[in-house]
Order: C-alpha cells, then structure tokens, then sequence
C-alpha cells in the first residue's frame, strides 16, 4: 500500500495532535506553523516528518487546515494554486460558514476538494504542548462536503479519519453546524466564562464539589481563538443568549419575588426536559 503524505497548517493543539495521529497510522506528515519556535518544536519532537513548504506541497494527499477561521481562508487562498487536483482539503475550525464558504469558492477555481471539518474533541489548554495523538480516538467528526460532492471523495477522507481514531463521522450543512454548534459549545463556553466572573469565586474553597468544576473547566479558554468564533457565529449564538437570558431572568424574578410556586415549575420543567433529552439520546 502506498504510503499517504499528509500535510497539516497550524501546529497547535488540534493540529498537532492531528500529526500525531497521523504519524501513528503511518502517513507521512508534513506540517507547518506560524510561529518559528512551534515549528522547531514540532520537529524536535517529531510531531512532524518535515517541514510543509512550497516545493513539497504538491505532494500532499490530504491537506488539512489547523488555524483559526479567517486563519484557514488565508492559508487556502496563499496556497490554492499549489495543490493537487486530487488532493482532499480539510478544515477544522469551529465555526464552517465563515470557512466553507470562500473555501469551496478557492476549490472550485483551482479544482481540487474542499470538506470541511470540525472534530468534536479537545481540552481546556491550547497549544502544542499539549497536543496528544490519543486526542481523537473515538471522537466524532462532523463533515461539510460541497453539495453534490463526489462520494468517493467524502469516502477518502472519512476512511482517514476512522483510521486516525474517529469513532463517528458525520455529514451535516455548514448552517446547521453553526445552529447546533452555538447551543452546544460556544453557549456553554460565553456562560462558563462570565459565572467565574463572580466575586464569590475567590472565596469559594472548601465550599465547592463536582458542579462547580463542571461548569467552570471550560472558563479557561483561548479568549483570541473564541473572540474569532463567537463573531462568526453571532446570529446563532446571540439567539441562544437571548434565550438563556430570558431564562435566567425568570429563575430570578421568582426568587426575588418569593414566588416558590413558579419557581418549583420552572426547575420542574428543566428537570423534565434534561430527562426526556437523556431517554432520546439512549434511545
């Protein structure tokens, strides 16, 4: 079996647990990143095979973007004319419609594929210290192939994927990942981030158990990676905050009020609906 050349752009967390990965499989990775010091470490430790240049892009089977959203689109648009027309081209942004968009565009001209990607796994810190070639195993990958993509391509891509670690990849809409993606991620991120933010939380040792460390691990975020997201994402993700500020004000305005009757229904009906979500989910 001829051996796969993968390149990888953005040598961080993501991507250089992608190169881990990959390696472990036995494709030969090429990688590169932005910051001199993350390059050499990437090849100190042998994230990496090589160093991903101009002259050795052309040798890529799958390229696969490691960056930030508008970081991604740059990348693709400087090296659209580099590519192979049968190379397979693969995002991993959280966010697709601000990726999938100009990026479907770059394949369509230079006529190579463009999927995009974003694998649902990772941690509370970034960075490539950090990166571990275990970070995907049994993990999902949700999919965003152009409309009418040739399935041999999604295929191609998906096999890789399994073999890299995924346990589920999934196709889905670059809108209705960003729907979906707002309520179960960037929500939970914007609300983790502001309930820290209480005075109390410098008091709060010996006085905290599970529910505190659950909703606070991912208080602790790239605030320049999740700034990019966030904005991207602005129409579905304000929707959800509205929501949840709605919500918010009425748990309030019962307690305020002494009102117990309201309040026992409104967590009554959260109670309920956290019930009937888990019996769907295991159905």
């Amino acid at each position: 079996m001829e051996q796969i050349t993968a390149g990888v752009i953005g040598l961080g967390l993501m991507g250089g647990s992608l190169c881990k990965a990959l390696e472990r499989t036995g494709c030969r990775v090429l990688g590169v990143d932005a910051d001199a010091k993350v390059q050499e470490y990437a090849q100190l430790t042998k994230t990496i095979a090589e160093p991903l240049t101009d002259d050795n892009l052309p040798e890529c089977d799958f390229l696969f973007l490691a960056t930030y959203p508008q970081g991604a689109v740059l990348e693709l648009k400087k090296r659209a004319s580099m590519i192979r027309r049968d190379t397979i081209v693969c995002d991993l942004c959280g966010v697709k419609r601000a990726v999938c968009v100009p990026c479907f565009q770059l394949a369509e001209q230079y006529g190579f594929t463009f999927i995009g990607g974003h694998p649902m796994a990772g941690k509370q810190f970034s960075g490539i210290k950090y990166a571990a070639g275990d970070l995907y195993m049994d993990a999902t990958m949700l999919l965003v192939p152009r409309e009418g993509e040739d399935l041999f391509r999604i295929s191609r891509l998906s096999e890789l994927l399994h073999r890299v670690g995924f346990q589920t990849v999934s196709i889905t809409t670059a809108e209705k990942h960003d729907r979906m993606i707002a309520f179960t991620s960037q929500l939970a991120h914007a609300v983790s981030n502001a309930y820290i933010k209480s005075p109390t939380a410098r008091e709060h040792r010996s006085f905290s158990a599970g529910s505190y460390r659950d909703l606070t691990r991912v208080a602790r975020l790239n605030e320049t990676m999740w700034t990019e997201l966030f904005l991207a994402n602005a129409d579905f993700l304000g929707a959800e905050l509205d929501t949840i500020i709605q919500s918010l004000c009425e748990y309030r305005d019962a307690i305020r009020d002494g009102n117990a009757a309201e309040l026992k229904q409104l967590l009554k009906e959260g109670r309920e609906r956290k019930e009937e979500i888990d019996v769907e989910w295991r159905a």
